[in-house]
């Protein structure tokens, strides 16, 4: 009897510290991983607050020669992408360190791949494109949500089409992540949730990816139960240390899932809010996530009825339409719960942009070529996805 080969890899960085006080290691992990001259990639708000400064403390205590680029935008673009080249090649970098959430850790690894394999970034999009290694990297997080300082996918707008790029690439995995909650305490609650329910989407868009194992179940589900019980307490009080620590190995481990078990429709849609209108990620996966858990609910109901109980709810004696219905029914209201915007067209209200109904076709077009939607339980069509769309507005 023939047997098909199935062959799944798992990505994770070499070395990740969390914790209180992880952060103060920076100098001496950078170094370990053979950096002398790091390019710090971060953005104006983490400036702006001081976490930059906490951190270049700690490389000028340390006797560390380094270079700021703070200009990454949220939605990081393929101009930042270009300028930050530039810099780290003016000032002779050889390393990097991307501090802040999921914008400055794909430009720091949009960065990465051009300084190592020349071209622009646009040559990068897809699947395992580059072809030599990135330079020493370590990845400082902000935000409890993206886990990009952990993951092999970098995502950056190309300006010229108003489409995020997906780039899936196991070299852009970092050679070390820190996760700190102490760098977190000061996030604002909109900022908190938005990120939660981004590490809820991921968690939730592994466990019923197609190509799941039990490694990426088993990162899944406790993610989802540590979100369930903590997201709610790191909105109301951002100085909880619990809660923050909590959602940095929640968030983590969301990240360990899809790194592994990749993602869906959720991420290939919100990508085109992003490429589009510029919305914030967090918000557009939450709004999203229901309606194409919705449509998705069929092809993975055993799984539905399982998160149902990950997030806190009781199915005893539910029918497994029952407690699938559940599921979507909790994420929903954790999303109210934590102030997420009812729809797209409120979104957009929130942050002076008009999401249309008519733009609905070419983000539907640019959605279906997303590799996110690869692994999605059920394939969708271009119906499907407008609908969705539509119903989210």
């Amino acid at each position: 009897m023939a047997v098909k080969e199935m062959v799944y890899g798992f990505f994770i960085p070499s070395v990740t510290l969390i914790g209180i006080g992880a952060s103060k290691q920076i100098p001496a992990k950078i170094r370990a991983l053979g950096g002398t001259k790091p390019l710090l990639v971060t953005d104006k708000g983490i400036t702006a607050c001081g976490i930059t400064k906490q951190i270049t403390d700690l490389l000028d205590a340390a006797g560390m020669q380094y270079k700021v680029y703070d200009e990454t935008i949220p939605n990081p673009t393929d101009k930042n992408v270009h300028d930050g080249v530039e810099i780290y090649r003016k000032n002779k970098c050889d390393s990097l360190i991307s501090l802040g959430g999921g914008s400055s850790h794909d430009c720091g690894k949009g960065i990465g791949l051009v300084v190592a394999n020349g071209g622009k970034i646009h040559d990068f999009e897809g699947l395992d494109k580059s072809k030599s290694p990135m330079p020493p990297y370590l990845a400082v997080n902000t935000t409890a949500g993206t886990a990009s300082e952990m993951t092999r996918f970098c995502i950056i707008t190309d300006t010229s089409r108003k489409v995020k790029m997906a780039i899936v690439d196991w070299r852009t995995t970092p050679g070390a992540a820190i996760d700190d909650p102490m760098l977190m305490v000061g996030m604002p609650p909109a900022l908190t949730a938005a990120t939660g329910m981004d590490a809820l989407t991921h968690a939730v868009e592994a466990y019923v990816s197609t190509i799941a194992t039990p490694m990426t179940d088993a990162c899944a589900e406790k993610s989802i139960k540590l979100i369930a019980k903590y997201l709610r307490k790191a909105v109301a009080n951002g100085e909880d240390i619990e809660a923050r620590d909590a959602m940095c190995y929640a968030q983590y481990l969301a990240g360990m899932a899809f790194n592994n078990a990749s993602l869906g429709h959720v991420h290939a849609m919100a990508h085109q809010l992003g490429g589009f209108y510029d919305l914030p990620h967090g918000e557009c996966n939450a709004i999203l996530l229901p309606h194409v858990q919705r449509v998705n609910l069929n092809a993975k109901l055993e799984r539905f009825a399982e998160m149902a109980e990950f997030l806190g709810e009781n199915i005893t004696g539910l029918s497994v339409r029952d407690a699938a219905d559940k599921c979507l029914q909790a994420i929903q209201t954790l999303s109210t719960d934590i102030g997420i915007p009812a729809g797209l067209i409120e979104l957009g209200k929130r942050y002076g942009k008009d999401v249309k109904k008519k733009d609905i076709k070419v983000m539907t077009k640019n959605a279906q070529k997303d590799a996110c939607g690869l692994t999605n339980p059920k394939k969708l069509t271009d119906a499907e996805v407008a609908a969705i769309y539509e119903a989210a507005l």
